[in-house]
């Protein structure tokens, strides 16, 4: 019976291969579906017989509560936008200047949403949304009712992959005749119906709504020695590769294979947004690296976006966190991109200018990087106002002088006491990549600057819980629990704590770099301009950038007073044998009662260990509080060490 549930299994995924890969069938439906009953019934009366591969599990309407938070193993870096000709060439430039003889491989640019699979001796243990780069969510169950995802791979190897999941313009079309029947409203494009799709907690709506993958890369060290060698081993390993691609050495051919493709994307049975170009030789990569946000191996040409008029009916003036001010237009609605705009950034007060945009001009908006909508330019024929756009000579916020330095292209407020300026500050320092101040949001922030509660960003940890419950909306509950966040943000890991304090050109991925070098904010306070630069992946820019942030008069003063409020400045022992969990997989599951999971995550990357969110045979340790379920079942059955929350508190 085994052999027979196998033969069937193995049967069935060959022709799902044909119908929903190569999209040449041998056998019609009805056969398809007779071969699909017998497994059915088989698996019924054998369960235990029930091959992980089987296609049955593509079909079940799993209910999920959430999705888990899923740590990349790899990171999932950004590419860098190229939008004309000379940007590709200028790439190609710096590239041929160290390597001359290396050579591209150009692919599509699938308009969909980047997913990652993880496999353990062949068989799927984990798919995961890209998220941040560094944090993904778990939707393994869905990813299983993509047809097209293998179960397991013609290799028992382990292997994680990436690449795009997108739904063809064709199930796009069905889903919404589908809405439009039952009265629903309808998705704005291919790629909104993906991400919602990705995001059902039932798994029986995924299965229906025929998503389809490209995998294009391997993560993380590779036995072939190109780009080209990737693709053909995804091929044999049995996923789904877009077969329009080139290789060339030269970005002449690039460039026409490109124009080739823009003329017939609106033909093809998905959606593109442009081409990626990469250096095909694996060694040639690792010798370019990366930066903070992207290869330096790869660069991805974005086709112009989609362009619309619309009228400018009046512009406000924002301060920022720098206390740079940001002319943003209102607009009479327009559809963009799947999407209503009605504001749109007008970037600076020279770019006004050189555009020479006015109130009531017409004017053409696009979404810049297809996110941010943006003023192109202005329709001159149509315009009826004569009178130029008005620029703001004090802050708006504040009322001080505004300045135009030679240097830059913004109106900057440079108050320092600029409350717009503090508060957007107080809130970048309590955003979920800095400390993580849950309940601290805008409307709280603007409460305690306009009950003069704080002043500065700091002024926080003097708050008391009977100050909170003076602000309109915040009972006793609320004030308490506010109180416990900004009280537990003390103890955050140090990286946290360095990108909420907003130094220009560092970001949450630059701050851990900088003080897994210096391990502490002193530490990297006194450190030299060359120090910083030599780390890899940051640069002179950002070595700068630290350095003039801890020259100012007010860095003292800022170090003392995190020693007076007791934050943490640490970012891990320079003494190596406190990493007691150095090099162990840690996977934490259930309730905790003495801390939050992200506190608890924190710590143990704080002793050295790797925390990720599967359980498999590589796993060292569980972690398990209240209501653990199947991880723990899983750990259990694989013989793992299980600790719970005492054991964390006592290293």
């Amino acid at each position: 019976m085994k052999n027979q549930i196998k033969q069937l299994v193995d049967q069935l995924n060959h022709y799902a291969k044909e119908y929903y890969t190569n999209d040449s069938p041998s056998i019609s439906d009805a056969e398809y579906d007779k071969l699909y009953r017998q497994l059915v019934d088989l698996e019924q009366k054998y369960p235990e017989l029930v091959l992980p591969d089987s296609p049955t599990h593509r079909v079940g309407g799993v209910l999920l509560e959430s999705f888990e938070k899923y740590e990349h193993r790899y990171p999932l870096f950004s590419l860098q936008d190229a939008f004309s000709r000379e940007e590709l060439f200028s790439f190609d430039e710096r590239i041929k200047e160290k390597f001359p003889d290396a050579t591209y491989v150009a692919e599509l640019k699938i308009d969909g949403l980047s997913i990652s699979l993880t496999y353990t001796d062949g068989v799927l243990e984990v798919g995961a949304t890209r998220g941040d780069g560094q944090i993904g969510e778990n939707i393994t169950e869905n990813l299983k009712r993509i047809k097209d995802i293998p179960l397991t791979i013609n290799s028992k190897e382990s292997i994680t992959v990436r690449g795009e999941a997108y739904l063809p313009r064709a199930s796009f079309d069905q889903i919404n005749q589908e809405r439009q029947e039952n009265g629903l409203q309808e998705f704005a494009n291919p790629r909104n119906a993906a991400a919602g799709t990705l995001r059902q907690l039932d798994t029986s709506v995924v299965a229906k709504r025929k998503l389809a993958t490209f995998l294009y890369q391997e993560a993380g060290p590779s036995t072939k020695g190109s780009q080209e060698e990737i693709l053909s081993h995804l091929v044999q390993l049995g996923f789904s590769v877009n077969k329009t691609f080139i290789k060339s050495s030269s970005m002449t051919t690039i460039w026409e294979f490109i124009s080739e493709i823009a003329d017939k994307r609106n033909t093809l049975p998905y959606d593109i947004d442009g081409v990626v170009i990469k250096v095909n030789e694996l060694d040639i990569q690792e010798a370019l690296g990366y930066t903070i946000k992207a290869p330096r191996w790869a660069i991805a040409y974005k086709f112009p976006a989609e362009e619309k008029e619309a009228t400018i009916i009046s512009v406000d003036w924002t301060v920022g966190r720098t206390g740079v001010v940001t002319p943003t237009a209102n607009l009479t609605p327009v559809q963009l991109a799947g999407t209503t705009v009605s504001r749109a950034t007008l970037h600076n007060v020279d770019y006004i200018a050189e555009k020479d945009i006015r109130i009531g001009d017409t004017v053409i908006v696009y979404k810049a990087g297809d996110i941010i909508p943006a003023v192109l330019r202005v329709v001159p024929e149509k315009r009826q106002q004569e009178e130029k756009l008005p620029i703001p000579s004090i802050c708006p916020s504040c009322s001080s002088p505004l300045i135009h330095f030679d240097e830059e292209v913004a109106l900057r407020c440079i108050n320092p006491l600029c409350q717009s300026q503090l508060m957007a500050r107080l809130e970048h320092f309590a955003s979920r990549d800095a400390m993580n101040i849950k309940g601290l949001g805008p409307s709280i922030v603007e409460k305690l600057f306009k009950a003069n509660l704080v002043s500065d960003v700091l002024d926080i940890y003097n708050l008391s819980v009977e100050q909170l419950m003076t602000l309109e909306g915040i009972k006793e509950k609320s004030a308490k629990k506010l109180y416990d966040a900004i009280k537990a943000s003390k103890t955050n890991a140090a990286d946290k704590l360095l990108f909420g304090l907003g130094i220009r050109h560092v970001g949450s991925k630059a701050s851990r770099l900088l003080l897994e070098k210096f391990n502490s904010i002193e530490n990297l306070a006194k450190a030299k301009t060359d120090e910083i630069s030599s780390i890899d992946g940051l640069g002179d820019t950002i070595a700068v950038s630290v350095k003039t942030f801890f020259e100012t008069t007010g860095s003292q003063t800022l170090l003392a007073e995190l020693t007076k409020y007791q934050i943490n400045t640490n970012y891990s022992s320079s003494n190596d044998s406190e990493q007691v969990l150095s090099g162990k997989i840690v996977v934490l599951t259930g309730k905790l009662q003495t801390m939050t999971r992200n506190e608890a995550k924190d710590k143990l990357l704080q002793l050295g260990a790797n925390v990720t969110s599967s359980v498999s045979k590589k796993t060292d340790i569980v972690l398990a509080g209240e209501d653990a379920g199947s991880k723990l079942t899983k750990a259990q059955s694989l013989g793992i060490t299980i600790k719970d929350e005492s054991w964390l508190q006592s290293l």
